[in-house]
């Protein structure tokens, strides 16, 4: 029998989820919005037979599994909310506002006995796969440094609303796109964190010249009192070390999103390299392995199968097959970046952060 999963939120994301989940051999059988129209037209394009107003009304069905696409405010109750009712869950990123709701989500996770996962899906890439088989094959060796890169100069997702709302979640650029911290940190094995040391900056921040191509309307009157951009760098009990720099709005020469890594036998670096106008359709994805063969300097390319979406499908690919038994799951609940806390709270009171 199918995995049957309800959807929470009529979003875009859902063009990865619903062909993610039916690839994966799922059934995407509900949706609930509050939204109740908004509901109905996603509904009629993806084929959903039911459709809600009340997210509580949906978990009463038959459904085994759900999908959150809220904004970050709403991710830790209406997983908690799923997870109580005996649901599997696959949440949107961030995790949540900060590390405690993560650890509210684990609990009633393992209470329940049920799965939940995030959708750090740039894990899922094939360049990504294709790298950490590089890694399990011991061809890179310890990773001993990495540095992390989501830039953006033009990218800020709109003013005013839930993006640029603190509230509503959690924090800017560092909480949206943390993806290439987690990839960075896939790669190294996922150690435990020691000290942070981290500063935050809103230049731009207000600056209609910075929206992005992409993103949410403005609203007029709301607020944007998140940060613009922020660096930072963390080193981890094992002696690793991690480079953080990411952005919605810093001067640079464009859009750069890369995990790269030094090892004892071998670097390396996952890439997508967007073009002026910032989108997934013109962007270049690369991957390379750098490595000293007969006394010279290499690059090694690896070539993989092309992938738009930045894993997006994969990922919820994989969230049904693990709950199915078919497949080890792509990420885990305690590996969901607690250490950006620890950079925000760095950022406040310019000192190092002990973890």
């Amino acid at each position: 029998m199918a995995t049957k999963v309800g959807v929470i939120g009529a979003g875009g994301m859902l063009q990865y989820h619903v062909p993610g989940f039916q690839q994966g051999g799922g059934e995407v059988a509900a949706i609930a919005d509050v939204n109740e129209a908004s509901a109905q037209a996603s509904a009629a394009k993806w084929g959903i037979p039911e459709v809600f107003g009340d997210t509580a009304r949906m978990l009463e069905t038959d459904i085994e599994a759900v999908s959150i696409i809220v904004p970050n405010i709403f991710h830790a109750p209406l997983a908690i909310q799923a997870l109580e009712a005996g649901k599997h869950v696959f949440c949107e990123k961030p995790p949540a506002l900060n590390a405690g709701e993560v650890e509210q989500m684990m609990a009633a996770a393992k209470k329940a006995g049920k799965t939940l996962m995030f959708n750090f899906n740039n894990r899922a890439r094939p360049e990504a796969q294709a790298m950490m088989q590089y890694i399990k094959d011991g061809v890179v060796g310890t990773i001993n440094s990495a540095q992390s890169q989501w830039i953006r100069r033009t990218g800020i997702p709109g003013f005013g609303g839930w993006f640029t709302t603190k509230a509503l979640s959690g924090g800017g650029p560092v909480i949206d796109l943390l993806h290439m911290v987690d990839l960075a940190l896939y790669f190294m094995g996922y150690p435990e964190p020691a000290h942070v040391l981290g500063n935050t900056f809103d230049d731009f921040i207000t600056d209609p010249g910075h929206k992005g191509p992409w993103g949410i309307p403005d609203k007029v009157e709301g607020t944007t009192d998140v940060e613009a951009a922020a660096h930072g760098f963390v080193t981890f009990k094992s002696g690793q070390v991690l480079g953080i720099r990411t952005s919605w709005a810093e001067m640079n020469e464009r859009e750069v999103v890369s995990a790269v890594f030094q090892g004892t036998k071998a670097g390396g670096m996952v890439e997508r390299l967007f073009g002026i106008d910032g989108l997934d359709e013109t962007a270049i994805d690369s991957c390379e392995l750098y490595v000293q063969e007969n006394g010279k300097s290499v690059t090694r390319r690896i070539v993989t199968e092309a992938c738009e979406d930045m894993g997006r499908i994969g990922s919820a690919q994989n969230f049904i097959e693990t709950v199915e038994g078919n497949a080890e799951p792509l990420n885990t609940p305690d590996q969901a970046l607690k250490l950006i806390d620890a950079l925000y709270e760095s950022a406040q009171s310019r000192a190092p952060v002990s973890l």
